[in-house]
């Protein structure tokens, strides 16, 4: 168990890394924060913090010198800055990092633990383009093998002839076929040091331009019909790695039942609404974990809950919301560029307690 006063380092400086470590500097430890120089809003919130490349290996070895334990906000922290930490400060293994950072990589894990994924194919080329569409047909999408997020790094591909003026871009990438879903949804479990495994209630997850924009409970009886089995899947995915920590796995909710899409060996952006809305948020639950501290409970305290993001420009009127009925929950993030497509905060309105 984590003493009090210990430090706590977290990889990434964003606003995952901002709300963890938020999380962490109320259960009594110290924050060291790690990223390249940018925006990094987490500064706000931390002890200290390194503004250093990600194969700085004098800075990594200070900032690993200054910690008691070693996380990460983001899955696309490189592999070689996460050998440069001690393995021991590591709060799980690297092979979550190494799995959720493929595409091609994470759809076989999972289909190898039972789960079910959409049709796809691995392509690093022109011909392996023309071979995929061949035998996974269209409509799909193509997508890099690695770090593409919130709608980036991908092309929706509606028919054969649209194909035709789609080349390769250059870098690994997976077409899928796409899924004939009725709805979208996020398991996102907490894994304790000893194994013991909690979940947060399933959001129905409203994504628009590849980016989420609203999370919702209750999550409607399809997806809630469904939940069981994906549980199922991401217990078994947490067991498999090793996991301590808050894992998040997304699904399709589909006429068969669900189908993986992909996993985020983190705290997610579909679980804010935990903040004020469940009985302990997805972030202290991470800190706890990683700590050795006892889990939190996942109860859910409202009967209704939403959870929507504000992103660009919306930003300038943030403020606004906060005379609404209803006590909505804003939170902003520090970001000083409200330019478009970029997530600034969000906002969590609740519902009647629940009894």
């Amino acid at each position: 168990m984590l003493a009090p006063g210990s430090t706590i380092g977290i990889l990434g400086g964003g606003q995952l890394g901002r709300m963890m470590a938020m999380a962490a500097v109320q259960l009594g430890y110290r924050v060291a924060g790690y990223a390249p120089a940018g925006e990094n809003v987490a500064v706000e919130v931390s002890a200290y913090f390194w503004e250093a490349g990600w194969a700085d290996r004098n800075a990594l070895a200070e900032f690993a010198a200054a910690c008691d334990v070693v996380t990460w906000e983001f899955e696309n922290v490189p592999l070689a800055t996460i050998a440069a930490i001690p393995p021991a400060l590591l709060a799980c293994p690297a092979r979550a990092l190494e799995v959720a950072q493929d595409r091609l990589s994470e759809k076989q894990f999972a289909e190898n633990l039972g789960g079910r994924a959409a049709p796809f194919a691995r392509v690093e080329s022109d011909e392996d383009f023309a071979r995929a569409l061949e035998r996974i047909g269209a409509p799909g999408i193509l997508k890099t093998a690695r770090e593409g997020y919130d709608g980036k790094g991908q092309w929706r591909i509606a028919s054969a002839h649209e194909a035709s003026g789609v080349r390769f871009p250059g870098q690994p990438c997976v077409y899928e076929g796409m899924v004939a879903f009725e709805a979208e949804f996020s398991v996102i479990l907490v894994r304790s040091r000893d194994g013991e495994v909690r979940f947060w209630n399933s959001t129905a997850n409203h994504h628009e331009g590849g980016m989420l924009a609203q999370s919702t409970l209750p999550a409607g009886a399809l997806i809630e019909a469904q939940v069981p089995e994906a549980r199922a899947l991401a217990a078994k995915i947490a067991e498999a790695l090793g996991y301590v920590g808050v894992l998040t796995v997304e699904f399709f909710a589909t006429r068969e039942g669900p189908v993986f899409n992909e996993m985020a060996p983190r705290v997610h952006n579909s679980g804010h609404w935990t903040i004020e809305g469940a009985a302990t948020s997805q972030f202290e639950n991470h800190i706890r974990a990683i700590a050795g501290l006892p889990l939190g409970s996942t109860k859910t305290r409202f009967e209704t809950i939403e959870m929507r993001n504000i992103v660009g420009p919306e930003a300038l009127t943030a403020h606004q919301i906060l005379a609404e009925q209803g006590e909505p929950h804003l939170h902003l993030y520090g970001k000083r560029e409200a330019r478009e497509g970029r997530k600034m905060g969000h906002v969590t309105r609740v519902g009647r307690p629940l009894s």
